[in-house]
């Protein structure tokens, strides 16, 4: 009963006028944050602070957690509209978001990733309130070996990336893991195929290789196939996925949920794995997995509820603990101690009031990003909408900008151009991108850890600790789990 006094005391704090503003403020830069590829929720959050300074603790706080919690839905906006993530954890919704664009059916991916991004999101903010401290000492026992075993995991999900070629999705996966290893070696320093270039000594990238990859890739592609992708825009619908199509979506929506709270727990894992991974967990639960990739709903309400979950997920070890869980809460451990505040266990005991308004706020916040984003989609369907002639130039135009943004440097913008022609010769080829991206992701945790790890011991390390086992047994199943099941089919047609 403690925790619901409190939880009501934090939103008697939030009732009035000036705090639910700035909870509005936030939600729509937020979006904004998320939709502007070149800028991350931790951007966002890092370029909101200096101005948070003369508002009180409160204020300030929910103003960035409103802005954090948002800017992941806002990088779906237009991963689904002009397959251009806006954020990396939106790169999961153009596999299916894009296509239902394809078709004319912008508005249906529209609305089922804001509305499983809103019960994703409350749905993290619960466990937020009602089971941090236990979930904070579980994501403590994590070691080297449990990081690798999860980065394998994710990386067993190219066998929902593959489209039905596993081989070139395995291929693909191998030259993100290649591209990964540019630059300096974790351990030693030493120069890793630069071939003497300065810019690349911290490797490529991230949002540049992205925007390549999805954006640039699909101009080119679109330019070689002009007619047949003219033909297919001009049919856009901007219905939305009715309640009972949703509600028929309820065990994916909260799968989804809890897995993407669960990883967003885990520092350092963070909404894009947690998208992957409960993406994958939503095809091999579907009764239809065979539409996955072609414009399933199931897809993008999976991918949209695992990023919000993660959002409550990553507070907790920043509230309980003073861990960070993401790069965007290792910004707000700054903006906490700016104010006069020390996250972890004495920050519940001596500030409840202000932690409490803090989870208030993150409910109200979800509220308001369903309203905004059911109202902002007539907008995007109308952009949508426009010839493909005006729109490429301006998707180019987008991708430069945000390229330059992340280090101010032009080698970023012809990284990214070469992204893009890698992309468009993968994609001519029907090889999948996403497993590249996949790749460049889990590649550095994968190798830091691994090496960490046999520094602790020797290989058996991964198969005596419990949670690392288990992991790698997953991520067994998960790999092979597509051809058993192909098998089992094929057993039953011929009987």
């Amino acid at each position: 009963m403690d925790i619901l006094t409190h939880l009501l005391s934090g939103f008697s704090e939030l009732m009035h006028w000036s705090p639910l503003l700035i909870i509005l403020a936030g939600v729509m830069m937020g979006i904004l944050v998320g939709v502007l590829p070149g800028l991350s929720p931790a951007m966002g959050v890092a370029l909101l602070v200096p101005f948070s300074y003369g508002m009180s603790p409160l204020n300030a706080m929910i103003l960035l957690v409103a802005l954090y919690s948002a800017a992941n839905y806002g990088g779906t906006i237009t991963a689904i509209a002009i397959n251009t993530p806006g954020t990396p954890s939106a790169i999961v919704s153009t596999f299916d978001g894009y296509p239902l664009t394809k078709q004319g059916q912008p508005g249906r991916a529209l609305g089922a990733s804001v509305m499983a991004s809103t019960v994703g999101g409350i749905l993290g903010a619960l466990v937020l309130v009602f089971f941090s401290a236990p979930l904070a000492k579980a994501a403590l026992s994590f070691g080297p070996p449990e990081y690798f075993a999860l980065a394998i995991f994710g990386l067993t999900i190219i066998s929902s990336l593959s489209k039905g070629n596993y081989i070139k999705a395995f291929i693909a996966t191998l030259l993100g893991l290649l591209l990964n290893t540019v630059g300096m070696d974790p351990f030693t320093g030493y120069q890793r195929f630069t071939f003497g270039m300065a810019e690349l000594a911290d490797g490529f990238s991230f949002i540049p290789a992205l925007i390549g990859l999805f954006a640039l890739s699909e101009i080119f592609l679109s330019i070689e196939q002009a007619p047949k992708t003219q033909k297919a825009i001009k049919k856009i619908s901007g219905k939305m996925p009715s309640l009972t199509e949703m509600f028929s979506m309820k065990r994916i929506v909260l799968q989804s949920s809890v897995l993407g709270t669960l990883i967003g727990v885990v520092p350092g894992a963070g909404a894009t794995i947690a998208a992957f991974i409960a993406y994958n967990e939503a095809k091999r639960a579907s009764k239809t997995p065979e539409k996955f990739g072609k414009g399933a709903l199931e897809g993008v309400a999976a991918s949209g509820a695992a990023t919000s979950g993660s959002v409550g997920g990553a507070l907790v070890p920043l509230l309980t603990l003073g861990i960070p869980g993401s790069a965007a809460t290792a910004v707000l451990i700054g903006a906490l101690m700016l104010h006069g505040l020390t996250p972890g266990p004495e920050l519940f005991k001596d500030n409840a009031s202000i932690v409490y308004g803090i989870f208030a706020s993150l409910f109200i916040a979800y509220f308001l990003m369903l309203f905004l984003g059911i109202i902002g989609n007539k907008i995007w369907i109308k952009i949508i909408s426009a010839p493909r002639a005006l729109l490429n130039p301006a998707i180019l135009a987008i991708a430069v900008i945000g390229s330059y943004a992340v280090g101010n440097s032009m080698f970023d913008v012809w990284s990214c151009l070469g992204f893009g022609l890698l992309g468009w010769l993968l994609r001519r080829y029907n090889f999948p991108t996403a497993p590249v991206i996949l790749g460049l992701i889990l590649g550095f945790l994968a190798e830091t850890n691994f090496r960490r790890a046999l520094l602790m011991g020797d290989a058996s390390i991964f198969f005596t600790r419990t949670v690392s086992l288990i992991m790698l047994i997953l991520a067994a199943f998960s790999l092979f789990w597509p051809l058993i099941n192909s098998y089992i089919k094929k057993r039953k047609t011929k009987k």
